[in-house]
């Protein structure tokens, strides 16, 4: 049997240890239901795949349409690099139309399949056992009449009898199959059952060929299975990006390239020539294409899986990231781990998010800011840099000890009901509450509370801004307050706009309330967001 270079059995032959990756997203993944990818898309998709540094592309299933078969002519021509593969039937104007949209490919292969379960043969094909194998022969006969790199599979390998899909892998060798994938069609296999059936293929079935996997994931289990079968001798491994695939899906590549890598102990030391780098950039770029977002607990490329909210584990991560990552964002194209500060962040976190953005916050400072954090978190599911940075200007502008301190503010207000607040101050452990009716929620609560303080005066401007401009924004409020010929700034943040007002305006009423009581120059009282 003449194997040429091309043929990634040479690879195999060459380094028992090395491992093809077979990428399926444009032909398996498209099939995934609402997923119609047009020429240009599949070529771009096709040409990021050959950066990442995949073994083989399966582009399309030629004979299905005239687009697939366009599609998947333009990726040959076009894509240089991996292998380019064209799913066929046995039927043999299959295999001619397969052969026709890859040939201009510098690397190609025709992957034929037939079906191999009672099951399927039965109710699907309506063949008996021996029209199976004569197809499977004439079929992988006339592909190898095309090229040397031929792989085969019998189809819901995973539930046929094992002793006929032997004979039938047997008749495939024979007649020039190179490659021997024996695929879980329907996620109906369990890693250890898998793994003894690909070994007892590769004692039974007689010759020289790479015995390949191809898992789909209905139970959960398709990389499990795949790595498992990789385990026990398979070196090649069908997956798609982003897990894209029928039903439930396939293998994700990014899982299956990582697994191998991360735990190269258990594995023996196996690898394959992805560029890790390049896995969260075509994953963005297959689920942009592809209309199908990645769920943000996604192993290796979700939006969350080096993202760390929970203070223990930030503590963790800021000290040493292995304390609770396994792998290296930045190995996977992913940047750097994520503090996301939220609810349940620690204070380690909090001061050393605000040191990156430049706010080197320590003792009372980092106390009374860390304090309005946790009580803004509780919420506001994340704070963003936009709203770290307006906490920090509300909370650590002023040094002072305030005199009054925002308990409570409770409005009501509607088309036919006149607007009013109730208002609880502190001050000094002394608990102030008033209420009062405004042209608005806003006026209602500045009344109220002029009322719980006793101090009087004129709001002479109010402005209110959108954080980070997310539905779910902080409300930042700066206003000026004129008491006496005296006036002040104030500013106040929350996720409530009224809230936010009643912060401002108290702010603006302590800084008065200080420069009243000491006798301060007020042209030279700090300005609210000022860092000392």
């Amino acid at each position: 049997m003449s194997i040429t270079e091309s043929s990634p059995y040479e690879m195999v032959a060459a380094d028992p240890n090395r491992v093809i990756i077979f990428d399926t997203t444009l032909r398996d993944g498209e099939q995934s239901p609402g997923i119609s990818l047009d020429q240009g898309e599949k070529v771009e998709i096709a040409e990021q795949l050959a950066r990442l540094g995949v073994d083989v592309i399966e582009a399309g299933f030629p004979i299905a349409s005239q687009g697939d078969f366009e599609s998947v002519q333009a990726i040959a021509r076009s894509v240089s690099g991996p292998v380019i593969c064209g799913l066929s039937r046995t039927a043999l104007k299959d295999v001619d139309r397969c052969w026709e949209a890859i040939e201009p490919a510098a690397r190609r292969r025709i992957h034929v399949f037939i079906a191999t379960s009672e099951t399927h043969m039965k109710h699907k094909l309506r063949m008996t056992p021996e029209q199976v194998k004569a197809e499977a022969a004439a079929a992988v006969a006339h592909a190898r009449t095309y090229t040397s790199d031929v792989e085969f599979s019998p189809e819901d390998a995973s539930r046929s009898d094992f002793d006929f899909m032997c004979e039938v892998l047997q008749i495939a060798v024979d007649n020039g199959a190179t490659t021997l994938n024996i695929p879980d069609t329907v996620g109906y296999g369990v890693p250890a059952e898998y793994a003894k059936r690909l070994a007892d293929v590769r004692q039974f079935v007689k010759g020289d060929y790479v015995i390949s996997t191809h898992c789909h994931n209905d139970l959960g289990m398709a990389v499990a299975n795949s790595m498992a079968a990789v385990h026990a001798g398979a070196r090649q491994i069908e997956c798609a990006i982003n897990g894209l695939g029928e039903r439930a899906g396939n293998a994700a590549l990014e899982e299956i390239v990582m697994a191998m890598r991360t735990r190269a102990d258990y594995y023996g030391g196996i690898d394959c020539a992805i560029r890790s780098e390049e896995l969260a950039r075509t994953s963005r770029l297959v689920s942009r294409l592809t209309g199908y977002a990645v769920q943000y607990n996604k192993a290796v490329v979700g939006r969350n899986a080096f993202a760390h909210e929970s203070g223990i584990h930030q503590h963790g991560v800021l000290n040493e990231r292995s304390t609770y990552e396994i792998m290296d964002p930045a190995a996977v194209g992913q940047g750097e781990s994520q503090i996301v500060l939220g609810k349940h962040s620690g204070r380690h976190a909090f001061a050393d998010t605000l040191k990156k953005m430049g706010y080197d916050l320590s003792g009372e400072a980092l106390n009374a800011a860390f304090t309005r954090f946790k009580e803004l978190a509780d919420r506001k599911v994340e704070l963003s840099d936009a709203d770290l940075e307006a906490l920090v200007a509300e909370e650590v502008g002023d040094t002072l000890n305030y005199t009054f301190q925002l308990v409570s503010v409770d409005c009501r207000g509607g088309s036919n009901t006149t607007p009013s607040a109730t208002v609880v101050i502190d001050r000094d452990g002394e608990k102030l509450e008033a209420s009062a009716e405004g042209d608005g929620m806003v006026d209602a609560a500045c009344k109220a509370i002029k009322a719980a303080t006793g101090i009087d005066g004129t709001l002479t401007g109010y402005t209110v801004t959108s954080v980070s401009g997310d539905v779910d924004a902080l409300a930042d409020v700066a206003l000026r307050f004129n008491v006496g010929g005296l006036s002040m700034p104030g500013r106040g943040l929350s996720t409530d706009v009224v809230e936010a007002s009643a912060r401002a305006f108290l702010n603006a009423i302590n800084r008065i309330v200080r420069v009243q009581d000491s006798g301060e120059d007020p042209t030279k009282v700090d300005r609210p967001g000022s860092l000392r």
